[in-house]
């Protein structure tokens, strides 16, 4: 199988019968960008497509497994309309492809995940967090309806009120705090979180193939079936968020914090 296309954003290492996916922006804290969004759409159906594929482990370069929506972009889709509408369904197909996917997948959380992140996180089939990371889903807080994976799946994985709770508020979880939640599986400390979601991989990807993949689709049938009927909805209603001046004010606010941020004097090795 050819992932040549995907890269140098995603990028895709075969591992015996493993692919690892790699969100390959660390610069950026693999946030998701244009090309990435598109990249993480189309990985789903040609790893189901990969013949010699049994199992997946997703994960992010560098620091981050991913800072989520590339906060730029909020700004343009505030303001051009085609745009918006072109990654609102950018963002709905990702979804589904990748509730989708037959293979079994394994999130290594190795740093924060953060909003599509930490979506990403959610819709796979186990996820290993290092234990100095954090889950959070900041949407409702930039000004945005939560219109992606975990509206869909934080209910099935906590409970509505847990659900409720963090997406709206949009607080920081500890990866122990995931782990009681039922957000996570494993928690390790960092320097062992791809072994760890690559052991379990394997482990997966001995299974007899077809009774594997079909199990995982009928378990996730109940993720899709929650994914038909809240996404329309709460996608939509993220596509008219974006034009509210809510959303405007809330990103030029974390652009500025940013950029405070990196404009300070960094410490110099002695």
């Amino acid at each position: 199988m050819d992932y040549s296309r995907l890269a140098p954003t995603l990028l895709v290492e075969e591992d015996g019968p493993l692919r690892i996916v790699t969100l390959n922006r660390p610069d950026e804290l693999n946030s998701v960008d244009d090309r990435l969004h598109e990249g993480l759409r189309r990985v789903w159906d040609l790893l189901v497509d990969d013949e010699q594929a049994r199992a997946v482990v997703i994960t992010g370069a560098g620091r981050t497994f991913s800072a989520g929506g590339y906060l730029p972009n909020f700004i343009r889709n505030h303001n051009d309309l085609d745009a918006r509408r072109k990654d609102i369904r950018e963002g709905e197909r990702l979804a589904r492809a990748m509730m989708s996917c037959e293979l079994p997948v394994v999130a290594a959380v190795n740093g924060p995940a953060v909003g599509l992140g930490c979506s990403l996180a959610s819709m796979s089939d186990f996820v290993v967090m290092a234990e100095d990371t954090f889950m959070s889903d900041p949407h409702v807080r930039v000004g945005l309806v939560a219109g992606d994976g975990g509206a869909v799946t934080w209910p099935w994985l906590t409970s509505l009120l847990w659900a409720k709770e963090f997406i709206l508020l949009g607080d920081r979880i500890p990866a122990a705090d995931a782990l009681r939640m039922g957000l996570c599986n494993r928690v390790v400390p960092g320097n062992e979180v791809l072994a760890t979601a690559k052991e379990f991989a394997r482990r997966f990807a001995a299974l007899p193939a077809q009774a594997a993949r079909d199990t995982k689709r009928a378990l996730n049938m109940h993720l899709l079936d929650s994914a038909n009927t809240v996404l329309n909805f709460a996608l939509a209603a993220e596509y008219e968020s974006f034009g509210t001046e809510d959303v405007k004010i809330q990103v030029a606010r974390f652009l500025a914090k940013a950029d405070r941020e990196t404009s300070q004097p960094q410490p110099q090795p002695e």
